[in-house]
């Protein structure tokens, strides 16, 4: 499948930090049951210019060299998730980008480590989604 079903699928990434911890399989098993099917996944590491490219919307603030030398720090793990409703029932699993204020259960309560090494990357619209879906997978890479 080449195109990203709106609103059924969101794009995720484990990110460097929840990586090094060896979070990532009670990640996915958190994710899964949450009721999202995995429909495509690798395991990789972005190079700088590529984590640039990728938060390319970020370019104009402060945090930005940060956050692109972060996600270039190590390897993630990139998926495509699929359920009914997906974006914002994935926000709501992730939570808060600080921890401090992300709901008990919650992705990031349970595996960030501060603001800035916060564990996961959900897509926060169906647009994005799909950008971002594209940005790390070829059509042919993604599965019903």
């Amino acid at each position: 499948m080449s195109k990203l079903k709106a609103g059924k699928r969101t794009f995720t990434m484990i990110k460097p930090d929840a990586v090094a911890a060896g979070n990532i399989g009670a990640i996915l098993k958190d994710i899964n049951a949450a009721g999202f099917k995995i429909v495509a996944m690798k395991y990789t590491k972005l190079s700088a210019a590529k984590a640039g490219e990728f938060y390319a919307v970020h370019k104009e603030r402060p945090f930005y060299g940060e956050l692109v030398a972060f996600m270039s720090s190590g390897p993630i793990v990139a998926a495509v998730l699929e359920k009914e409703n997906a974006v914002a029932d994935f926000r709501t699993l992730i939570g808060a980008t600080n921890p401090a204020n992300a709901a008990a259960g919650t992705l990031r309560a349970k595996y960030a480590k501060s603001m800035g090494e916060n564990a996961v990357h959900g897509s926060d619209s169906d647009e994005n989604a799909a950008i971002e879906a594209a940005f790390h997978f070829a059509g042919t890479e993604m599965f019903a």
